[in-house]
């Protein structure tokens, strides 16, 4: 059947669903090069004009980045992530830190109450991993183990969306933690906000591991002065 013009958008949208599906669902990871245009267009039947368009919308969106020349890369694994860090270019430090201290204290509070076993052996692993990858001065995998940890407390929170609001700070968080790192005297293994926070969580105490976020992020703050 030959589609008319009231079919294509349908289709187009339908395709978009399905690419936002695999995003979110985690079979394309986060920078992440996505299939090229006739292995998708075989993997869902569709032509190359409805895949483009497709395309086109998730990148509006900001989950996709096309790169000319390159092909098309994973950019945030929702719509949410995908705004925010396009408004997050248009924010100071301060403005980004002042946020993630309300995500990070109720992460922790929620996780606190919230975590499961799994979370809690996830967390400590990571903890070793991020020891390991500074002691061993891999300051890239230090600060992907970082992150990978306070990702691991938003999700043990058991909100959803608060998760998918933290997750969206990758970019960001990284760049700070690779700035800190490179100035003379950086601490790069934190006992707050970190095996502190680990502890409060086990122990289900929500105002010890609240503190400990504080901590840690006031020293954060010091570190890049604002």
């Amino acid at each position: 059947m030959t589609l008319t013009a009231s079919h294509r958008p349908v289709l187009a949208d339908e395709i978009t669903d399905k690419l936002r599906g695999m995003i979110h669902s985690g079979e394309w990871k986060l920078q992440q090069k996505i299939p090229a245009e006739p292995e998708l267009m075989a993997r869902l039947g569709v032509s190359r004009g409805t895949l483009r368009e497709a395309i086109k919308a998730l990148a509006h969106s900001g989950m996709l980045e096309v790169r000319r020349g390159d092909g098309t890369y994973v950019r945030a694994t929702s719509e949410i992530s995908g705004a925010a860090q396009r408004m997050y270019k248009d924010h100071t430090q301060e403005h980004i830190l002042e946020v993630r201290i309300g995500l990070d204290t109720q992460a922790a509070r929620l996780a606190a109450r919230n975590a499961k076993p799994e979370h809690l052996a996830a967390l400590k692993a990571l903890l070793t991993e991020r020891r390991d990858a500074w002691n061993s001065e891999d300051y890239a995998a230090w600060a992907r183990a970082d992150w990978d940890f306070h990702v691991l407390v938003a999700q043990a929170s058991g909100n959803p969306l608060l998760h998918e609001l933290y997750v969206s700070f990758g970019g960001v968080f990284h760049a700070d933690l690779l700035r800190q790192q490179r100035r003379s005297g950086f601490n790069g293994l934190p006992d707050e906000g970190h095996g502190e926070l680990v502890e409060a969580i086990e122990a289900h105490d929500e105002a010890a591991a609240v503190d400990s976020v504080n901590r840690n992020l006031n020293s954060c703050a010091e570190w890049l002065g604002v």
